[in-house]
């Protein structure tokens, strides 16, 4: 080996110290080259608590979380759609809002949490002083996309009901 054949010539004290500058030298660009970089909007791959630590003006907001799970419902995929739509176009600036297979969740037990158990669950989380005052639900609102008025003036009163109008 090369550094066996090194080690008489060297000695083993310079050959360690080598090794430990080497190390030194790559290990903190190794290390850097791993975190992830934040790019300035939520990004589903990243958690809860990265989302609040890169952005400190969402810790104050309360949240407005979308559950689904992977079991069939025909209405789901639009009612989440006309969701982000209504939540673009109105509540963007006032709350957080996250749709999550809650099916897939192993790290929040959001099951457990909220009581979900249907394939499509809004919940709202009422946030002052970055703690979690209280939580409701809206269920069943895959059973009101025939019209979407109606389905925007609902979720909408809902928001407005709980979260209030101000945020």
């Amino acid at each position: 080996m090369v550094g066996e054949s090194l080690l008489p010539v060297i000695g083993e004290k310079k050959m360690k110290k080598y090794i430990l500058a080497a190390l030194s030298v790559m290990l903190p660009s190794t290390l850097c080259a791993q975190l992830p970089q934040y790019q300035g909007a939520y990004n589903p791959n990243q958690t809860l608590e990265e989302y609040f630590q890169a952005e400190n003006q969402n810790y104050d907001k309360s949240i407005i979380y979308v559950f689904y799970s992977n079991n069939y419902c025909y209405g789901c995929p639009e009612a989440m759609t006309m969701l982000e739509k209504l939540y673009d176009e109105e509540f963007s600036s006032l709350y957080s809002f996250f749709m999550i297979d809650y099916q897939n969740d192993d790290e929040y037990n959001f099951i457990a949490t909220y009581d979900l158990h249907l394939p499509l669950e809004v919940v709202m989380v009422k946030i002052e002083d970055g703690e979690a005052l209280g939580y409701e639900k809206i269920e069943n609102l895959q059973d009101r996309i025939s019209d979407s008025v109606s389905f925007n003036d609902y979720v909408r009163n809902r928001i407005n009901n709980f979260l209030g109008q101000n945020g």
